[in-house]
């Protein structure tokens, strides 16, 4: 039996639904789930003299870890300054950096051009998932764009206390 068109309308428009639910739980749901994303988590860091909100970044993470009722981080300047560093080595080298033994975690992605996307590879991976959630209370990220490297832009989130 073939279906007519009100039939494949009818299931077309249940698909989107499906869709739209699913994207909207992908947080858990609930009062914490953000509303829209900040247009500077959207923003293209694949270009020269980009630059990275991080106070938004944490807040995007802070967001997630308040789903699995983690208490959120601080955006700190020295760690800050220690995710740009090591950044810096990874956009130079293409090898991922050491952990230093004074992070409590440090999560590093390559090729995504916005911090969305990294943050959502993250999400999507139990085991970086697991280290958003860490236990520590404050936190840095950076980004390096290197056009002439494999992937392009390299990220680094360091959580300390």
């Amino acid at each position: 039996m073939s279906m007519t068109f009100p039939m494949l309308a009818r299931s077309a428009i249940a698909a989107v639904a499906v869709a739209v639910l699913a994207a909207c739980s992908s947080f858990g749901g609930g009062a914490t789930a953000p509303a829209a994303l900040a247009p500077a988590l959207s923003a293209r860091m694949d270009q020269p003299n980009a630059r990275l909100d991080s106070q938004q970044a944490i807040g995007l993470i802070n967001a997630y870890r308040a789903t699995r009722n983690v208490p959120p981080l601080t955006t700190d300047s020295g760690l800050n300054a220690t995710a740009q560093a090591l950044a810096s080595q990874y956009a130079q080298t293409g090898t991922a950096p050491t952990k230093p033994q004074a992070l409590v975690q440090m999560k590093l992605s390559a090729g995504y051009a916005t911090f969305a996307e990294t943050f959502s590879g993250w999400r999507n991976n139990a085991a970086d998932a697991v280290g958003l959630a860490a236990p520590a209370s404050k936190a840095g990220v950076a980004v390096v764009y290197n056009p002439a490297s494999s992937y392009g832009v390299y990220w680094v989130l360091v959580l300390g206390n």
